[in-house]
């Protein structure tokens, strides 16, 4: 991991994916997954990459997290990041879905929201990470069984760059986090 002293938010996004770029290249990882709302940090990356060299896939907010019916990725956004050559997930989340709904309506604890909360002892960005892979691999956009690099943040912008190989959901604790290659220092 890198030794730098970050504190979590999006004035890290630049440094991050510099350091998930280099550490594609050196360790010669070809899938990289990034959450992006609105496609920013998507379009970030590509000032490190080449982005002819990787499968690159932008994982989204749901439909509706930002309310009812809202996709925060506009269409424009959407079509420049497929053109850039991006898959483009868009889809419920993996630590919320029916589990928050319950908890929205009982006030209970559910096993995602227990998993998601485990994860957060490591940094928002580290549970965003490895929820984006193991959903990039869940749709098929990723491949089964290899490493690959997942980019996240705490808010907006990025601040976690992680490898890992995730395993599909229903096989949840055979997923590996391999290396954090950086995270925030205070969170």
């Amino acid at each position: 991991m890198v030794k730098v002293k970050l504190s979590a938010g999006p004035h890290n996004t630049d440094l991050v994916l510099e350091l998930a770029a280099k550490e594609a290249r050196e360790q010669n990882i070809h899938n990289i997954v990034v959450a992006t709302c609105s496609g920013a940090t998507a379009f970030k990356l590509l000032k490190y990459l080449n982005p002819g060299q990787f499968n690159l896939v932008a994982v989204t907010h749901h439909v509706g997290f930002a309310g009812p019916g809202v996709d925060e990725l506009s269409p424009e956004n959407r079509q420049k990041l497929l053109a850039e050559g991006f898959k483009v997930l868009t889809t419920t989340h993996l630590f919320a879905g029916i589990d928050r709904a319950f908890r929205f309506k009982f006030q209970g604890i559910y096993p995602a929201e227990i998993v998601a909360q485990s994860l957060r002892l490591l940094g928002q960005g580290v549970k965003v990470a490895t929820e984006i892979a193991i959903m990039a691999l869940d749709a098929g956009l990723i491949p089964y069984g290899e490493d690959v690099i997942a980019i996240a943040g705490t808010g907006e912008g990025a601040d976690t760059a992680v490898v890992i190989r995730p395993a599909h959901s229903h096989k949840l604790f055979d997923t590996k986090i391999k290396k954090i290659i950086v995270k925030p220092y205070e969170f």
